[in-house]
């Protein structure tokens, strides 16, 4: 190992290796922050110029592109509340609160401090325990996912704060939503009334551009009064927090980065459940778990930590199997067969220095991320002095630019302002609707599971749900933390309205 380790040092520091992984990552954080463009679309954007380059260069440029991509999301969530991809959604909630509060140059340095130690971390485990980490990732099968969805469904009893009620309604739409489109199993269109443009079903792009920052705009704009700017309590810098701070999330970084590494060797699951399942875990955990909502800096650092940590336990499968890990890696696993690169353990010995050139390279590009970061931040900043009109009609024309450049639909578009009057309601109503985003997202993997743990087990509900002990202990935690935070709630009510961080 420690050959292969020289070898990925020789090639990552050189010049032409090094301005790959610097273009790859300043190209992942811009494309993280335009609202729509994730860090897949960003890289996809980028396979096509990567033809006539060496192959390891090309595989470092697209790795400091998925580096990049899943940090950038984080700064328009925090200035704007509005999350650049879904991986940033839960980001939102404490970190846009934090920017009201004037506490903008807190969030944003926990969020960029905390995502290059969680891809720094996802590196150091990759290099490791890339092969065995990725024997474990084997051992889920749909009866373990479906137990893994239903533990992150128990953070919803939470997020409905003086009413849990309301936190399990919003959490149903979310679930009914995600059933929208063809049956996983069986392909029959569901709910789509006969409309072609719901056969897929919805948009994850489009729906968070509608629920965040579409209501939010609504909400923002039904109080505007002339030319005003955002109403920031305090002044706004861009200093990064000082040790002090740090000290107090270091530790929540730490578990949630492991968290990621974990949740991005499961193939198929994603930074998107990440920052919900570290969110929630933290949250549950914390003894100051009634201040998330109103501006807690865990809240920050914990969904930051393990979207980017994500990046590191997703190349697992790839590198070790040949089996891309998400959508980003699928594309990396794309660019490496275009150079006539076959992923999988013999990867290894026929070809030592890709994946050790990528492991280096993940090490540089965190590095990369934070100098970039911390001078990205003192410009994106500048936000909160344009006036709220001009923003205002920014925002829009990003969200709907956005929306429509995923799918290429306008019908996207209409999505979109549909969701934004449904999260306008909702939070006239005080209904919590990122519970509705929680259900989308773990809604889709939890009822194709079920579905297909049933069939394997030929309807034995019992044999499906408790099929290894992976799956039992997780429902048996997922059952307790249910009972628990709902009997909590009732109890003893937070005042936590998470239906207003957009």
């Amino acid at each position: 190992m420690l050959e292969g380790l020289l070898i990925g040092v020789e090639n990552v520091f050189d010049f032409s290796s090094l301005a790959a992984i610097a273009l790859g990552v300043l190209w992942g954080i811009i494309g993280g922050m335009i609202p729509g463009i994730n860090a897949t679309i960003a890289m996809a954007l980028l396979l096509p110029f990567t033809w006539g380059m060496e192959p390891v260069n090309a595989i470092l440029l697209l790795a400091g592109v998925y580096c990049g991509g899943e940090y950038g999301g984080s700064i328009p969530a925090i200035l704007i509340g509005t999350p650049g991809t879904t991986a940033a959604a839960a980001t939102t909630i404490d970190g846009y609160e934090l920017h009201k509060q004037g506490k903008t140059g807190i969030a944003l340095g926990t969020s960029l401090i905390s995502s290059s130690f969680g891809g720094f971390l996802s590196a150091l485990v990759l290099m490791f325990v890339a092969i065995p980490l990725a024997s474990v990732a084997l051992k889920f099968g749909p009866s373990e996912y479906f137990a893994l969805a239903i533990a992150g469904l128990t953070l919803i009893c939470s997020l409905g704060g003086r009413n849990v009620f309301k936190g399990l309604l919003a959490g149903a739409i979310g679930i009914f939503v995600a059933t929208i489109g063809y049956d996983p199993m069986n392909g029959i269109p569901r709910y789509t009334f006969g409309s072609l443009h719901l056969a897929d079903g919805f948009e994850m792009i489009a729906l968070m551009m509608g629920l965040f920052a579409v209501s939010e705009l609504l909400s923002q704009a039904q109080e505007l009064s002339g030319d005003a700017e955002f109403n920031i309590v305090g002044e706004v810098d861009t200093r990064l927090p000082g040790w002090n701070v740090i000290k107090t999330f270091l530790p929540t970084s730490f578990f949630s980065s492991l968290m990621g590494v974990v949740i991005g060797a499961m193939p198929g699951v994603g930074a998107s459940t990440a920052c919900w399942v570290a969110y929630s875990e933290t949250k549950r955990w914390s003894k100051d778990g009634d201040t998330f909502g109103k501006g807690n800096i865990k809240g920050v650092a914990a969904p930051e930590a393990a979207n980017n940590a994500v990046t590191g336990g997703a190349l697992v499968p790839l590198l070790a199997l040949g089996i891309p890990g998400s959508n980003s890696t699928a594309i990396m696993l794309g660019a490496l067969m275009i150079h006539n690169v076959q992923p999988g353990p013999l990867l290894f010995t026929r070809q030592p220095e890709i994946p050790y050139s990528i492991f280096i390279s993940l090490l540089v590009a965190n590095i990369f991320m934070l100098i970039m970061g911390y001078f990205i931040v003192k410009l994106a900043i500048k936000v909160t002095k344009i006036s709220k009109p001009i923003l205002f009609a920014s925002i829009m024309t990003l969200v709907f630019t956005g929306s429509f450049a995923y799918s290429g639909e306008t019908f996207s578009i209409l999505v979109t302002i549909g969701f934004g009057l449904l999260g306008y309601l909702m939070k006239k109503f005080t209904i919590p609707y990122t519970a509705t985003v929680l259900g989308f997202v773990l809604g889709f993997i939890m009822e194709a599971n079920l579905r297909r743990a049933l069939l394997i087990s030929k309807g034995n509900w019992t044999e499906a749900l408790f099929n290894s002990g992976i799956s039992t202990t997780l429902i048996i935690l997922a059952v307790l933390a249910f009972v628990g935070t709902t009997y909590q709630n009732l109890k003893k009510p937070v005042d936590i309205d998470t239906s207003v961080k957009a």
